[in-house]
């Protein structure tokens, strides 16, 4: 419930950004971006890490697979901001009314709160859906490198 009720309040969060910023309100740490990707990173990495201490010492899965998805998390991260700011300092950010310039990707909002959710109700076979999803945010962090790059050139 925690993890869906944090997701909730995610999703919710930028349409209000949103709208404080079409109302005149000034854009800053307290309107949406920061909190909102320091938050995204640290729930998304604790529940990795959670999940796999849980499934890990429960059902003796292999621990592998939910370091291969903070792997691919970290990396997928780091392409997302990395271009964000880039874009930003050179004035080629892409105003779509988020806080950061955002390159979609396969593995996005959705598709993590679900892998999450089935990890948490069917934790028996979360380490087989680890390896799958690793690959999927993989597959997300090398395409929005090259998009980012080919962006920025």
């Amino acid at each position: 419930m925690l993890w869906l009720v944090s997701r909730l309040a995610d999703g919710l969060d930028g349409p209000l950004a949103r709208r404080r910023r079409a109302s005149g309100a000034p854009v800053d740490a307290g309107s949406g971006g920061f909190f909102d990707i320091t938050a995204d990173f640290l729930v998304y990495g604790s529940t990795v890490a959670g999940v796999a201490v849980g499934v890990t010492s429960a059902f003796d899965a292999p621990w592998e697979p939910f370091l291969a998805v903070l792997l691919a998390y970290y990396v997928n991260g780091t392409a997302f901001l990395a271009f964000s700011s880039i874009a930003e300092r050179s004035g080629r950010q892409l105003d779509d009314g988020r806080s950061l310039s955002f390159l979609g990707g396969l593995a996005e909002g959705t598709e993590t709160i679900v892998v999450h959710a089935v990890w948490l109700l069917l934790p028996t076979i979360a380490w087989q859906l680890a390896w799958g999803w690793a690959a999927v945010v993989a597959v997300s962090a090398l395409h929005r490198m090259w998009v980012g790059y080919r962006s920025l050139r």
